[in-house]
């Protein structure tokens, strides 16, 4: 898309608003693919959440304007005061370690102006890794591709990475809940798809600095699928997107292999067709995902993927469990999405 496509009357503003906490690694990169978009009409905020590095310097030093959060409060906080200092009729979010394709914006407006319908458009990330080239980054980056580009079209979960929310849906939907630190964007996506259509698209693309230490990364996903319990208790339905009934299955089913170990100790020999069977089923659940790798990387790294991906699926299904234990035990717990849901038992509405 270039700046022709847009009439200057059909130009909305969009905001540009990229929450950061110590990424000055990547921020160079992510600014500078900002500022270098096809589309013309774009302000940029960084919003710093306490920053004990040099993000701030490396955003003034590009002459980018730097709101403070005053305390560290999340990625939440961080976007809410962003579109508290801003004033586009568009809010796109960007993520500081992601950066954007050249008509990454222009294609969001696009989409956005071209059906009322449309509240927010996600973009999904390429496969490479943006910095660390590590085979843990490798494998989140080829897996996370594969399940956003699976996942196209309508989702009921935001994808905040990369993230274009028109400003009067962002009015009428209200901010991001500022206590969430990993579901954040899970909550906010089920709020807004409840009136309007959420839209995960190939058309909007960035390249991200995934994580690429393997135990941030397990705790991270462990915490995620902790949190979402009492979410997925109130709205009475999982997300729409990565989600699907067959990758929960396949977590199940990877789990299931561990206790399944004991088998053949206790049936003999033939026994161990319980636990090779299971992990055949894991396997089978995501089938798609593993061609993809296969093509892409060769046999050899497909083997150190589905070892990383089986650690994974162990370590979200324990996260859910964890996190259906704490529900069962905690009114507190259950009572983390209640703003969200204010009357109760309602159901989950619309197109996504």
């Amino acid at each position: 898309m270039t700046p022709e496509d847009f009439p200057a009357s059909d130009r909305p503003l969009v905001s540009v608003i990229v929450p950061n906490y110590n990424y000055a690694e990547s921020l160079d990169l992510c600014l500078r693919s900002i500022l270098d978009q096809t589309y013309p009409e774009i302000e940029i905020l960084m919003v710093d959440d306490c920053s004990t590095d040099q993000s701030v310097a490396v955003a003034e030093a590009l002459g980018v304007p730097v709101v403070s959060t005053g305390v560290n409060g999340g990625c939440g906080r961080a976007r809410n005061i962003g579109a508290a200092h801003t004033r586009g009729e568009l809010l796109c979010y960007v993520d500081s370690d992601l950066v954007l394709a050249p008509d990454a914006v222009a294609n969001a407006v696009r989409l956005v102006q071209g059906d009322s319908r449309i509240g927010a458009v996600c973009g999904i990330e390429d496969p490479e890794p943006l910095l660390h080239d590590t085979a843990v980054a490798r494998y989140r980056g080829l897996q996370y591709h594969y399940w956003s580009i699976s996942s196209e079209g309508d989702v009921s979960f935001l994808f905040p990475a990369v993230c274009v929310i028109r400003r009067d849906v962002f009015d009428e939907i209200g901010p991001f809940n500022p206590a969430l630190r990993h579901t954040e964007e899970v909550d906010y996506g089920y709020r807004l798809s409840r009136r309007y259509r959420l839209v995960l698209t190939s058309g909007v693309r960035g390249r991200h600095d995934h994580d690429h230490r393997l135990i941030g990364l397990l705790r991270k996903l462990f915490h995620r699928g902790r949190l979402r319990i009492p979410l997925y208790a109130r709205a009475r339905r999982f997300g729409q997107g990565f989600e699907t009934a067959a990758r929960a299955w396949g977590s199940l089913a990877a789990f299931a292999v561990l206790p399944a170990l004991a088998v053949p100790a206790l049936l003999g020999p033939w026994g161990a067709v319980v636990p090779i069977a299971l992990l055949a089923v894991s396997l089978g659940c995501d089938a798609g995902m593993y061609g993809f790798v296969r093509r892409r990387h060769g046999l050899p790294f497909l083997l150190y993927f589905a070892v990383l991906h089986f650690l994974v699926n162990v370590t979200i299904t324990a996260g859910v469990a964890t996190g259906t234990v704490q529900w069962l035990v905690s009114r507190t717990f259950r009572q983390l999405y209640d703003a969200s849901f204010p009357v109760e038992g309602s159901a989950l509405r619309g197109t996504a």
